[in-house]
């Protein structure tokens, strides 16, 4: 039994319990175990199989007599020609806190189960169900957590017509759905558009609930068209006020597409990069201040020009981070990319046919330019999978990339080289601005 205890329920996941418990008695005691869940369409579906499948009977097909009680969960054993060979089985079903998850069936040819391997049968059985109940009750966590998520993450306020985006939300994996990271536009004065990206410390609801709070205050401060650095300024005393409040980095860039200037100002936050008309990339060095909450203050601002040519990469640190690896050897690898020329140079100047057209409201006015194309769906894809690289290989990934969701990273941790807070690995946000 204490064997069992160790093998059985090392996982919160409820395939590897059945895993592990089929496992655990073909390996000790039977010739085949047959692992029967209970559906919630009322019928039974048997999820694992050990041994050899021909002496199982079929799932729910039996018509056992009850050998023993014991708190309620009856052991039943039987006996059956199997192929000209004597079968005896026994039945116990995986039932815990008045919860009924289904059964588990052993079999053994030739003689039967003693009372002290029937015994240690039962045992399994009603540890696998413990486990059944903790691994479903995560479940039902984490589907609260993806629909909050989505709630959470959602698409940002549309930018002013003259900045086309294109954003990912890329979440570590099915048990990271939601953390701290956001992005955000907020639409200011005179075409002007606010551009923001944010990671609170940790993972979780916690986490979910500080950046939704983070992203709601920064707003309301935002609103008042404050430049980039008093934005922080204000923000990180309005949080420091609140000392539960986990600390967030964050990148705010300011983008004035009529006079072809951008001012950036960062909180503990990774630079942007800048992707030219011929693909390739350079960070943009932005004075990095303290993170949000610490109280400190004492951001500062840098201005830059940016043309519709160019495009714009603001990103979480779970985009680029690898697994032990120092974060200049990470930024000088996305420094190392290139677009396709076309998916993210931008559009030519000219106009679209012969005759005149008027340009984008808060545009540039005078030599109207087309409207730039954003970053293509494999240039996107291409990025993300040259960042995240080797998780490409991942079956998350694959899937994720399929289905243009994003890519997942790996969990760990570390101590953010900039801020020095310790920092997991994880989700990450992708955003991709570009000026016409």
């Amino acid at each position: 039994m204490e064997a069992a205890a160790e093998q059985v329920g090392t996982s919160l996941d409820e395939a590897t319990t059945c895993e592990e418990l089929a496992g655990f008695l073909f390996r000790t005691l039977c010739d085949a175990v047959g692992v029967d869940l209970w559906t919630d369409g009322g019928g039974w579906s048997r999820v694992v199989v050990a041994g050899a499948a021909g002496l199982l009977p079929a799932a729910g097909d039996v018509a056992p007599s009850v050998r023993a009680v014991d708190g309620g969960h009856p052991l039943s054993e039987w006996a059956v020609l199997a192929g000209g060979v004597r079968v005896h089985a026994v039945s116990v079903p995986l039932l815990a806190r008045d919860r009924f998850y289904g059964a588990v069936v052993a079999v053994r040819a030739g003689r039967g189960f003693s009372d002290h391997e029937a015994a240690t049968i039962h045992f399994a059985a009603r540890l696998a169900a413990v486990h059944l109940g903790h691994a479903r009750q995560l479940a039902a966590s984490e589907d609260t957590m993806l629909h909050l998520q989505r709630a959470l993450v959602a698409e940002p306020v549309r930018p002013h017509p003259n900045l086309e985006t294109a954003s990912r939300y890329l979440p570590a994996g099915h048990r990271a759905l939601v953390g701290g990271d956001w992005f955000e536009t907020v639409r200011l004065h005179f075409g002007r558009t606010l551009l923001v990206v944010g990671d609170v410390m940790g993972h979780g609801l916690d986490a979910a609930v500080d950046m939704n709070a983070y992203r709601s205050t920064l707003r309301d401060v935002a609103s008042t068209d404050l430049a980039p650095h008093r934005v922080l300024r204000q923000l990180d005393a309005l949080v420091a006020e609140d000392p539960a409040r986990r600390p967030a980095t964050c990148l705010l860039v300011r983008i004035d597409p009529a006079r072809g200037v951008a001012m950036f100002a960062s909180a503990g936050h990774l630079p942007p990069a800048v992707f030219g008309a011929d693909g390739s990339a350079a960070l943009i060095d932005v004075p990095v201040g303290p993170p949000l909450g610490t109280g400190v203050g004492g951001y500062e601002a840098v201005t830059r020009g940016i043309t519709p040519q160019e495009t714009l990469l603001m990103f979480t640190d779970g985009l680029v981070e690898r697994r032990g690896e120092d974060i200049d050897v990470s930024l000088a690898r996305l420094a190392g990319l290139r677009l396709p020329v076309g998916g993210g140079g931008g559009g030519a100047g000219g106009r679209r046919g012969g005759g005149p057209r008027r340009p984008p409201r808060g545009g540039r006015r005078g030599g109207a330019r087309r409207p730039a194309t954003p970053p293509s769906a494999p240039a996107l894809t291409g990025l993300r999978a040259a960042c995240a690289a080797p998780l490409a290989r991942h079956p998350l990934a694959q899937r994720r990339l399929r289905s243009g969701r994003g890519m997942s990273s790996p969990m760990g941790g570390r101590r953010h080289p900039r801020s020095g807070i310790p920092r997991p690995f994880g989700c990450g946000c992708l955003e991709v601005w570009k000026t016409r």
